[in-house]
C-alpha cells in the first residue's frame, strides 16, 4: 500500500453536511417540504441567516435544524451529504466545502439549488 498515494486520495474529499433553503429561481423549486417554492432568494437568504445565527450560537445543532428545515433530501439525514470530491457538486458549493476547516460552518452559499450553509464535518 502507497500510503502517500492513500493520504492524497483521501486529502482530495471532504465530507460535509448542508442545509439548503431553495427559492423560486432554483433549478427545481420544490422539496418534501413544499410542492412548489415560491419565496425570493432574497428571503430565503433572511432564512437562512436566521438558521446559521441559531446554529452559531449554538441554540440548536445543525442536525437537528437540517432534519426539520433543509429543504434538500439529505434532511432524513441531518443534512450529511457523505463524502465527495471534486466536481461533484456545482462547483460554488465544492469550493466553499473545501475552503472549510473540520467542524467550520460556512457563510451562505448561493448555488443553482438555491442558497446553504454547510458544516464540514471531515
Amino acid at each position: 500500500v502507497d500510503f502517500r498515494l492513500q493520504t492524497k486520495i483521501m486529502s482530495a474529499q471532504v465530507t460535509a453536511s448542508h442545509l439548503l433553503v431553495k427559492h423560486n429561481k432554483s433549478r427545481n423549486p420544490s422539496s418534501w417540504k413544499q410542492k412548489e417554492i415560491t419565496r425570493s432568494k432574497e428571503e430565503a437568504i433572511e432564512i437562512l441567516k436566521g438558521h446559521r445565527e441559531k446554529i452559531a450560537s449554538g441554540q440548536v445543532k445543525f442536525e437537528d435544524l437540517a432534519r426539520k428545515e433543509s429543504d434538500c433530501g439529505s434532511a432524513a439525514n441531518g443534512g450529511n451529504l457523505g463524502a465527495f470530491g471534486r466536481g461533484e457538486m456545482q462547483k460554488p458549493f465544492e469550493d466553499a466545502a473545501f475552503a472549510l476547516k473540520v467542524g467550520e460552518l460556512s457563510d451562505i452559499i448561493s448555488s443553482d439549488s438555491g442558497v446553504h450553509i454547510i458544516l464540514r464535518t471531515a
